[in-house]
């Protein structure tokens, strides 16, 4: 009998510890919002915008890139596909891909990346102004990249800023040569 008593004693003290929590409050029931809108993409944040995906990640990682937030505005530029033509392979092209802020609000580049180490973008660093223009320069490092009679290659260039879409894509291409000689390197 006494295992009983000690059993009903147990038992009658777990139902009141879990009833007896408070429950979730002003700060709490924050908290909680706040935690699902920063583990689910589709959730909503606090202040009824819609959470970005990429900041959503799980595990808490951050973006890989960062996309601007606030007034949107346009970007044009004046070509999107550089055609270096043929090089040797060791060479190094450089192409100004050249825009102009089409919008009513400033430009913000938030971001330039090549689609590999060997494509290499400058951006500027400073908002560009409603009406003006600026420059995005990209190096394209040929070594390795080259094949006898000329091995097509193609790099893109992913442009992030506050421009509705985020991205606008930008090509480089042309043709990478290797001399006979170094066939067998391949």
């Amino acid at each position: 009998m006494k295992s009983f008593n000690f059993l009903t004693v147990l038992v009658i003290a777990t139902v009141f510890v879990f009833t007896s929590c408070k429950e979730k409050t002003g700060d709490d029931a924050n908290a909680a919002v706040t935690t699902e809108a920063s583990t689910d993409p589709a959730a909503a944040a606090t202040d009824g915008s819609t959470v970005n995906a990429a900041d959503a990640m799980a595990g808490g990682e951050a973006a890989a890139t960062p996309v601007p937030t606030g007034p949107l505005t346009s970007i044009k530029f004046e070509q999107d596909t550089y055609d270096w033509g043929k090089v040797m392979d060791g060479e190094k092209v450089t192409h100004v891909f050249k825009f102009k802020n089409t919008g009513n609000e400033p430009l913000i580049i938030s971001n330039a990346k090549g689609s590999c180490g060997c494509t290499v973008p400058e951006w500027p660093k400073d908002a560009i102004a409603p009406g003006k223009s600026g420059e995005i320069k990209v190096v394209f490092d040929s070594k390795g990249k080259g094949g006898v009679g000329g091995k097509e290659d193609t790099k893109k260039i992913t442009i992030t800023a506050n421009t509705d879409p985020a991205d606008t894509y930008l090509n480089i291409k042309g043709k990478v040569d290797k001399k006979e000689g170094d066939a067998a390197a391949q």
